[in-house]
């Protein structure tokens, strides 16, 4: 089942994997009154690392005992299923159309708590679909069913689909790749989902050179107990900043 880039199941001691177990403590305990169940996870632009990261948070949640849903909720570019090597043919638009269960739609993989629901059939109207009754009334009945809902969603700055799907959901992460985004990029999409009341739970910083010297480098190796390796020009990791948020 792991494909190249589950590095939670593929390296379960490397550093990478401690940071990703490290994002799933945090966000356990970014809330004292109401437990963050219904997770967005999106990024400013294309290529960044949102679904590695939906993908291996949703695993690590899995591994620790957490009955967890992953769904697929980017309608537009699907990439789960052909991840996890699993088949799209019934998926969330399926459901929402009225096409097929809620039951016929879900995949138990191999991983023992993890369930898949993949995007579907690719529909002309995803924005509609996601923002309908229909999408209410599903998250509202697959609730119940699970400790964690990983949700991923396209980029924030390429259509509205993770605005509408952050306003259902208890917390939102942005990821943000390492010397890819551009700073008003990420500024913007910051400002998109705060429009519409987003409870930003803080930001991923993917895709970053552990192997270079500096504050980062020297703080993710030293936290997470890995020497920088020598016969390799670049190590990549990343780093989960909380955001306070003032309303």
């Amino acid at each position: 089942m792991a494909a190249i880039d589950l590095v939670t199941l593929a390296k379960p001691k490397s550093p990478i994997s401690e940071a990703y177990r490290t994002l799933r403590t945090n966000i356990q305990f970014s809330a004292l009154d109401k437990k963050i169940k219904k997770i967005v996870i999106t990024s400013s632009g294309p290529a960044e690392g949102k679904t590695s990261t939906a993908l291996n948070l949703a695993i690590t949640l899995a591994q620790n005992g957490h009955k967890t849903l992953l769904l697929d909720c980017d309608m537009r570019k699907p990439s789960i299923h052909k991840r996890m090597k699993i088949s799209n043919l019934n998926g969330l638009s399926d459901i929402l159309l009225g096409e097929s269960s809620i039951e016929d739609a879900t995949t138990n993989v191999e991983l023992e708590h993890l369930y898949i629901i993949t995007a579907g059939t690719k529909p002309p109207n995803p924005a509609e679909l996601l923002s309908s009754q229909k999408m209410i009334n599903f998250l509202n009945s697959i609730e119940e069913k699970y400790e964690y809902i990983i949700i991923d969603t396209p980029p924030v700055l390429m259509v509205t689909d993770a605005q509408i799907l952050s306003k259902y959901a208890d917390g939102t992460i942005l990821v943000v790749a390492s010397r890819e985004a551009e700073k008003n990029g990420v500024k913007r999409a910051k400002e998109l989902l705060e429009k519409v009341d987003a409870n930003i739970l803080g930001v991923v910083l993917n895709k970053l050179d552990t192997s270079k010297k500096g504050y980062y480098g020297y703080y993710y190796n030293y936290y997470y107990g890995s020497e920088p390796d020598k016969r390799t020009k670049s190590k990549k990791g990343f780093f989960f900043k909380r955001l306070v948020q003032s309303r």
